[in-house]
């Protein structure tokens, strides 16, 4: 008997030939037994093991020893099958999708005695085209195979070498060769639960029929500009267009508390096409941000995104926007050879409180909304703020997640991998990569989420050595490691996740970069003089890379400047007496690298505070020529003036000078360029006992007791040739000052181009990107809007030369 399904009428049109129609094929299906002596109604979602309790064909399998009596379920492969009818005109169609959104876990699909796809991944979506076998009247089949078998099968098959663990330990009375399956890695028992390698179709299952083209996923993340203190919105659309004609329309976001509406036109072309937005929050709003738990509300949005296109197609998609920022920080500490490692949300820092959450249950059609509010609401109510999403379990339903943002629960999210070594083989590969493009765009959107992490011990397995590995295999299983989730997964992360954009290469930072090869040519010139970011964090590298480069850009602007600077009283081979620098350029007209020294919205790069000083109207200039020191005198004003020169020699690891002359008072021309100081390279040496690697220069102008000039600076080297250079670890005091605020700065070491830092809040320093070279120095911070110490403190952030390596 045929059975008559639920049509949902998802989304609609003027005419019926531009409709899309949804019918879902949730509810009753057949369930037999491989030799087909067993057969029964189920339900989906669910799976064999529920639905043999449900007919009383078994007792509760989690009464004393069923998990051991009812392993000839695990053993067994099950068929799942239904008919159904359709109840619309196929032929009006061009598109029919039959679309799994969880399967567990390998299965071949049949469509009227069709093979029309197969699956083997738990923790991802399966959409087959199934335009040209669907009719009026449907069976479909799902032809299981043992999980546990599988498993066997691929590792047997995996004959080049071992991957362990190969079994789990006797007292877990469970399955083995579970790292070759992408299922729930806990339902071949763990050492603290039970083995359940459940089969089914555990999450929902549809047919999708659409004309023209068709939505397929939806997504946003909210991104807080620090430079103008605003906040912008990112949606990713994506679309399958089946026709062959470009689709024109609008779309239309619309966030209503904020005041917020925008409209683009879009062009849809035929195949797969992503629509990205980005919008800009109405600034004259304040927008309430998300908090987690015990810190503040976890307000939101409703936002609705309309897509109005050609023929009166049309596509509306609700959400729930949530505006929040995490970072995580990872900082030198003093007295400590480690870094720091905590989050900040909204710039404050917060200490995670919580637990470690695994599966509710061995069958997920027992975990329902009402037990995960039951249980998360436990959370909050024993004054915890954070979950670590455990990554031997699974990727959490949406409900739970949502509850997550409803009660600021941060979630520290794992990918699926845990206590074990994993192939790398190209079908086990293109699985993970499927499986993990689909959940970070499932939950990109949830302020919850604060970290993503790549696995559950097992760096600490292969480094520690779980599993006896020959010494000369270890190569090969840290190759398979760094393959895994380094070269994939990580990189996967930072194109799909809200951090696309965070890393010089990916699409958006060469989308700004208008100078051809202007990011390779940035860092070819800072790796002459300075070793590039390493770290192991790709965000930690992007911001290190950005602040090489601005003290590259500084330095080099200096250097050139100076030298017409020093030019001006003399002629050289000819050349000489200028009488001009103006460097290109000041501003930006937008986000973006560029030659400017002032940021877009006016903040200061360090160039522009380097230009106060190299056009300051007293300035001493330094430079060699064939190994001699020599340091000019450069003065812009109108008239005389008494001076003397001061001469250091700090060597990189101590803040006492090992060298400190002063020359007698002399006077400086008012508008010219003058010899002041000339001294042989090994000369200067040989009077400090450095290295050209392990000194710098200092000098300035005084009238002794009264600073005239800037302290300006030379290298004996390329930094990146420097020895004796230590981690600085600087902290600030600050104090309000009239208008202004003062920043006590404090060092542990000499530290080159110590870049002070307060985000988003207007202003400029008296002085940055400086060498310091003595204990305390301190610095004033002149804010264009009114801020408060408070707000300064919760911002201020300090790097310097060595904090990037």
């Amino acid at each position: 008997m045929c059975l008559r399904l639920l049509l949902l009428l998802a989304l609609c049109s003027a005419g019926p030939a531009a409709a899309a129609l949804t019918l879902s094929l949730r509810g009753s299906w057949r369930i037999r037994s491989g030799n087909g002596s067993l057969e029964l109604p189920g339900k989906v979602p669910g799976c064999v093991h529920s639905a043999l309790f449900q007919r009383r064909l078994i007792q509760d399998p989690y009464y004393r020893f069923n998990d051991l009596k009812y392993r000839w379920i695990t053993l067994d492969n099950w068929t799942y099958s239904k008919k159904f009818e359709i109840p619309f005109d196929i032929s009006k169609w061009q598109q029919v999708n039959l679309v799994f959104e969880g399967i567990d876990t390998v299965a071949n699909v049949l469509l009227n005695n069709v093979s029309v796809g197969k699956m083997d991944n738990m923790f991802r979506r399966y959409s087959f085209d199934i335009t040209h076998v669907i009719k009026a009247v449907n069976f479909i089949e799902l032809h299981f195979q043992s999980a546990v078998l599988y498993a066997r099968n691929r590792s047997e098959a995996h004959t080049c070498y071992e991957v362990p663990p190969k079994c789990p330990p006797p007292v877990q009375k469970g399955e083995c060769h579970v790292n070759f399956i992408r299922k729930e890695q806990c339902s071949f028992s763990w050492d603290w639960g039970p083995s359940f390698p459940t089969q089914g179709i555990w999450k929902d299952v549809r047919i999708e029929a659409y004309n023209i083209c068709h939505l397929d996923y939806f997504t946003f993340s909210p991104v807080y500009d620090n430079n103008i203190q605003e906040w912008n919105l990112e949606i990713d659309s994506s679309f399958h267009v089946v026709s062959s004609k470009p689709v024109f329309g609008q779309a239309i976001v619309v966030i209503p508390e904020l005041q917020t509406q925008r409209t683009y036109s879009i062009e849809l072309k035929h195949g797969k096409r992503i629509v990205k937005l980005f919008v800009k929050i109405n600034k004259n709003i304040t927008v309430k941000t998300w908090w987690p738990h015990g810190h503040g509300n976890q307000t939101g949005y409703n936002m609705t995104v309309l897509f109005k296109l050609d023929g009166g197609l049309s596509f509306e998609r609700s959400a729930k926007v949530y505006f929040r920022t995490v970072e995580l920080i990872e900082e030198p500490i003093e007295k400590s050879p480690g870094l720091s490692f905590y989050f900040k949300i909204n710039g404050l820092p917060i200490f995670l409180k919580g637990s470690n959450w695994i599966p509710a249950d061995s069958f997920q059609d027992q975990v329902t909304p009402v037990l995960l509010r039951l249980l998360l609401r436990s959370v909050v109510d024993a004054n915890m703020n954070t979950l670590r999403v455990w990554g031997g379990g699974i990727y959490e339903q949406d409900e739970f997640y949502e509850l997550c943002d409803e009660l600021g629960i941060m979630v520290w999210q794992d990918f699926m991998f845990a206590c074990a070594l994993y192939p790398t083989d190209g079908d086990f590969l293109n699985s993970v990569r499927a499986e993990v493009t689909y959940q970070i765009r499932r939950l990109k959107s949830h302020p919850s989420i604060i970290t993503w992490s790549g696995n559950n011990e097992n760096e600490a397995a292969l480094m520690m050595n779980w599993y006896n590995v020959q010494p000369s295999d270890l190569p090969t299983y840290i190759n398979d490691y760094v393959t895994l989730y380094v070269k994939n997964i990580r990189k996967i992360v930072l194109a799909v996740s809200s951090g696309e954009d965070w890393s010089y290469e990916s699409k958006f930072s060469l989308h700004r970069q208008h100078h051809e090869n202007g990011n390779f040519e940035m860092l070819q010139q800072a790796a002459r003089h300075f070793r590039l970011p390493q770290s192991a964090d790709p965000l930690r590298t992007f911001k290190d890379t950005l602040y090489l480069t601005q003290v590259m850009q500084a330095q080099c602007v200096k250097t050139e400047t100076e030298f017409y600077r020093r030019s001006r009283s003399e002629i050289v081979d000819g050349k000489g007496q200028t009488m001009g620098a103006l460097y290109w350029q000041l501003n930006d007209i937008w986000q973006a690298p560029s030659w400017s020294s002032l940021e877009y919205g006016g903040k200061w790069k360090m160039l522009h505070y380097f230009a106060r000083n190299f056009f300051a109207p007293l300035l001493p200039v330094g430079f060699e020529d064939e190994d001699v020191f020599f340091i000019y005198g450069v003065s812009d004003l109108h008239s005389d003036c008494t001076v003397m020169l001061t001469v250091r020699v700090h060597t990189w690891s101590s803040l006492k000078p090992v060298f400190s002359e002063t020359t007698k008072l002399f006077v400086m021309k008012a508008g010219e360029s003058t010899l002041l100081y000339k001294k042989p390279v090994p000369e200067l040496l040989n009077c400090t006992k450095c290295t050209r690697q392990s000194c710098v220069v200092t000098f300035y102008l005084s009238t002794g007791s009264q600073l005239l000039s800037p302290t300006n600076y030379h290298f004996l080297s390329s930094l990146k040739e420097a020895k004796g250079l230590q981690k600085a670890n600087i902290t600030a005091i600050i104090s309000q000052q009239g208008d202004a605020f003062a920043f006590a700065l404090e060092t542990s070491a000499v530290a080159p181009f110590v870049w002070l830092d307060v985000g988003g809040i207007p202003g400029r320093f008296s002085d940055n990107g400086f060498l310091m070279t003595e204990k305390t120095r301190t610095v004033l911070f002149y804010p264009w809007k009114p801020t408060s110490k408070r707000k300064l403190e919760q911002s201020f952030h300090v790097t310097s030369l060595t904090s990037i390596y």
